[in-house]
C-alpha cells in the first residue's frame, strides 16, 4: 500500500478505535491517525507473532480488524501514560 493508503487506513482504524473506546482523549485528528497508522503496523506485529497471519497487507476485513485492534492497545497505552501525569 502507498503511504496515502495508509494514511487513510489508519484514519478509518484509529476513528473506530476512539469510537470503540469512549473517553477524554486529548489529541484530534492528527492524533488518531497516527495512532492508526501506528496501530496497523503494531497490530501487524502481533498477528504475526501469534501466527495469525501477515500483519496488515492490503484492504480486507483481517487486515481492518488488526488495525482497529492495535490502534486500540496503542490508545489504551497512551491513556495510562496520560494519566499519569
Amino acid at each position: 500500500m502507498g503511504i496515502l493508503s495508509w494514511i487513510v487506513f489508519g484514519l478509518i482504524a484509529g476513528a473506530i478505535a476512539k469510537f470503540l473506546m469512549p473517553g477524554d482523549d486529548p489529541g484530534g485528528c492528527i492524533v488518531t491517525i497516527l495512532l492508526g497508522v501506528a496501530g496497523a503496523v503494531i497490530g501487524g506485529f502481533i498477528a504475526s507473532a501469534l501466527g495469525i497471519g501477515g500483519g496488515v497487507t492490503s484492504f480486507d476485513l483481517r487486515s481492518f480488524l488488526v488495525a482497529v485492534g492495535g490502534a486500540m492497545v496503542l490508545l489504551l497505552g497512551y491513556r495510562l501514560i496520560r494519566g499519569r501525569r
